[in-house]
């Protein structure tokens, strides 16, 4: 009886094209340890991620979902026209930013100026995120051509075994009529 470690490690030479478990990379080496002892690539990449991410990390994708969302842009706009109508007409002559509203140019600037590489993080976490993520599909991508493959030759060797049987079995009826055939010729024989 084959070890399952062997067999897949068979396989792995077949599909990977690797003369042993030293030429396989990382991600084609934790596949094939999966698959041969027949456990699942469980682990989540973004919960392992969620739990790794620091305070800045975590607050920094809040950041970038709040000023990414219809919620930010519908209380900017009305933040906006409040200020202008504030400086505009209630307050007219005695309006604190005036026209051309320098004031409210300035806490713009600061807020893109804070926003910007705050988004930039969040964008920089994602693509690690989804990185981690393509690494994993690709662990689990040769988990199940690992599978697949031992399968195949498992499947094969069944056949083998059934054509051999078969061979045997048809090889053993064949010898059986011609030993009817022997006999029936024998007692036509005597009969004459």
């Amino acid at each position: 009886m084959h070890n399952s470690t062997d067999d897949f490690m068979n396989s792995a030479r077949r599909l990977f094209g690797a003369s042993d478990s030293k030429t396989l990379d990382a991600a084609q080496r934790k596949a094939l340890d999966f698959a041969s002892r027949r456990s699942a690539l469980t682990e989540d990449p973004v919960v392992k991620l969620a739990l790794k991410a620091s305070f800045g990390e975590r607050l920094a994708d809040a950041v970038a979902r709040f000023g990414g969302s219809w919620t930010f842009i519908l209380i900017f706009i009305a933040i906006l026209l409040a200020w202008t109508l504030l400086n505009t007409e209630i307050l007219g002559r005695t309006a604190f930013d005036p026209f051309p509203y320098i004031f409210l140019n300035l806490m713009l600037s600061m807020v893109a100026a804070l926003q910007a590489p705050v988004i930039m993080m969040s964008q920089n976490r994602q693509s690690s995120k989804d990185r981690q993520m393509a690494a994993h599909d690709y662990e689990i991508n040769l988990k199940a051509e690992i599978e697949i493959l031992a399968l195949h030759e498992k499947i094969d060797a069944l056949r083998q075994d059934q054509l051999v049987t078969l061979l045997a079995q048809q090889q053993a009826q064949i010898d059986l009529l011609q030993r009817l055939l022997i006999r029936h010729e024998a007692d036509d024989l005597k009969a004459r």
